[in-house]
């Protein structure tokens, strides 16, 4: 049985969540944000980097696959220090392919070790982070996203002057490795070791029952209910952070410095409803939370495509970031409700949710060919729709604290 945690433990239980989060995203973002380099020093085009982008993607449906096994039996913080350490060397192994080795296929191999440690210790960082919601009986999903909003800022912000000050590929992504490497394991000596299948001294036929468990969430119907939820939302969200600079030059006939303003507004925005979701969800509850921020984010995508001038697109884009903002940390949030079945409800919201990260950019850029960047962003807003209508599934299940609302103080 888990045994029950001192204040200050509980203190530390979150800090090292929170931690998890921040660097996973710096991590994820030191990589992206030097893609011109990498461009310029494999000497190959935006096919080629279309190819490792997709690599790196389906290495990490591989990783979100992973994570449930290694929930069940490893328990979150044994899995998390393997993928932690994958994550790590997958970003060391990419510095040295791009830069000392100019080879694209050890890019993508570090690629493809980067995309199953992310995503997997995605999966179980979101396990813990529900627990430690669950523990302080308050939302805190959104602002664990924070943080990792924040990485991803502080990655690129870095990244930045790394390539101002000319710093190669190589030395700045090895430093990162090392800094996620070494933070995390810190971090991780904070997390609990919770009960786990491999302690448990059943037989090889209870094993297979709870694995059979696991697996049964796929033949839920609010599984499907919440990765709906996740999904217009994930669209909303990667689109803009894929689309959003290319709509205000092609769509808008705007500079490349004001289509860079604008994804950082929509980053500021999201960042900013992130750290304020929580108490607004403990007020208002989690469907009505959801459904509110559904109606802005759709207006906000409306005002931005019929954007008569500048300000109103911009007001637009504010609104789409600020709606976007919850829809993924909330899905987690509901998703895991259920402690017994939370890593494998987890990992199959976050499955249908990185599906739509990794196959709704490519999607909207072939039917942008077609008709134009500004009209397929349409599509995004009958998605939203479609995640509004089904926020009713987020409601909490009988038992869970978080996320029920309190209206009426």
């Amino acid at each position: 049985m888990d045994k029950v945690l001192s204040r200050s433990q509980l203190v530390n239980w979150r800090t090292a969540v929170f931690t998890i989060f921040f660097v996973t995203g710096l991590g994820f973002a030191s990589w992206a944000s030097r893609l011109p380099a990498v461009k310029r020093d494999l000497g190959i085009d935006d096919a080629e980097i279309g190819i490792l982008l997709f690599i790196s993607g389906a290495a990490a449906i591989v990783g979100l696959s992973l994570a449930n096994v290694l929930v069940v039996r490893l328990g979150a913080r044994r899995g998390m220090f393997l993928t932690i350490v994958t994550f790590s060397l997958g970003v060391a192994v990419v510095g040295l392919g791009v830069e000392f080795l100019a080879s694209y296929a050890v890019t993508a191999i570090g690629l493809a070790l980067m995309g199953v440690g992310m995503s997997a210790t995605d999966v179980m960082m979101n396990v813990e982070a529900a627990a430690v919601e669950q523990a302080f009986e308050k939302t805190l999903m959104p602002l664990f996203h924070a943080f990792f909003s924040l990485g991803t800022v502080a990655g690129a912000g870095i990244g930045v002057l790394m390539a101002v000050w000319s710093v190669g590929v190589a030395w700045h992504l090895w430093i990162v490795g090392i800094l996620v490497l070494i933070a995390g394991l810190v971090a991780l000596r904070a997390v609990p070791i919770r009960e786990t299948m491999h302690d448990d001294p059943a037989t090889p036929a209870t094993r297979r029952e709870r694995l059979a468990e696991q697996l049964a969430v796929w033949r839920d119907p609010r599984t499907y209910a919440i990765g709906a939820i996740m999904l217009g939302m994930a669209f909303a969200e990667g689109s803009a952070n894929d689309w959003l600079t290319i709509a205000m030059v092609d769509g808008h006939g705007e500079t490349e410095a004001v289509g860079a303003i604008a994804l950082t507004v929509f980053s500021v925005s999201m960042t900013v409803f992130r750290v304020l979701g929580g108490p607004i969800v403990d007020r208002i509850g989690r469907v009505w939370t959801l459904r509110v921020l559904a109606v802005a984010a759709g207006v906000g995508l409306i005002l931005f495509i019929l954007a008569p001038n500048l300000p109103i697109a911009f007001v637009g884009i504010a609104l789409w970031g600020a709606g976007a903002s919850l829809g993924f940390p909330l899905g987690m949030s509901a998703a895991a409700d259920d402690p017994a079945k939370a890593a494998a409800s987890v990992s199959a919201a976050a499955t249908i949710g990185y599906l739509a990260f990794l196959c709704g950019p490519p999607a909207l850029g072939w039917i942008s060919n077609q008709i134009g960047i500004l009209p397929t962003l349409w599509i995004i807003v009958g998605l939203i729709a479609l995640s509004g209508l089904a926020s009713g599934a987020a409601k909490p299940i009988a038992g869970s604290k978080v996320g029920a609302g309190h209206p009426h103080h």
